[in-house]
């Protein structure tokens, strides 16, 4: 089964930041979701943290090109969101597998990219959706 991701921040659709990771080629989107979570404003990114209460709206895309498409991926990510897979404890986000719920109402697990540092301030997303919020922030 390949390897699908949940994109909700910078790395989503309407930014460059896949493009300029050069993973874009190596990603096929699959369709907008959510997971369980809430998410919070960091300044110039989001941070999503599993919560019961809330919503985390972003796109799902598919790692496509076997395994050793799927590692470069996953390292250009792991770099661009601060994980450290030999030392989770130090990541500014960790990277595990949750539930995300696709528009046409499937479950499918994915791999998403949660904070792992305390939130101080930050402000949270009511609405879940960081895209949304930055077009009218």
């Amino acid at each position: 089964m390949p390897d699908l991701v949940f994109f909700y921040g910078t790395l989503r659709t309407g930014f460059d930041r896949r493009r300029r990771a050069g993973i874009e080629e190596r990603l096929s989107y699959v369709g907008k979701g959510s997971m369980q979570a809430a998410l919070y404003d960091l300044g110039i990114y989001p941070a999503a943290v599993p919560a019961p209460d809330g919503r985390v709206w972003g796109e799902v895309h598919e790692i496509h090109g076997g395994e050793v498409d799927a590692t470069a991926v996953f390292q250009a990510l792991d770099t661009i969101e601060g994980h450290r897979p030999t030392d989770p404890d130090h990541s500014l986000y960790t990277r595990s597998q949750t539930d995300v719920t696709l528009e046409d109402g499937r479950t499918a697990r994915a791999w998403a990219y949660f904070y792992n540092a305390p939130l101080g301030q930050a402000p949270r997303i009511p609405s879940g959706d960081y895209l949304d919020y930055v077009r009218v922030r």
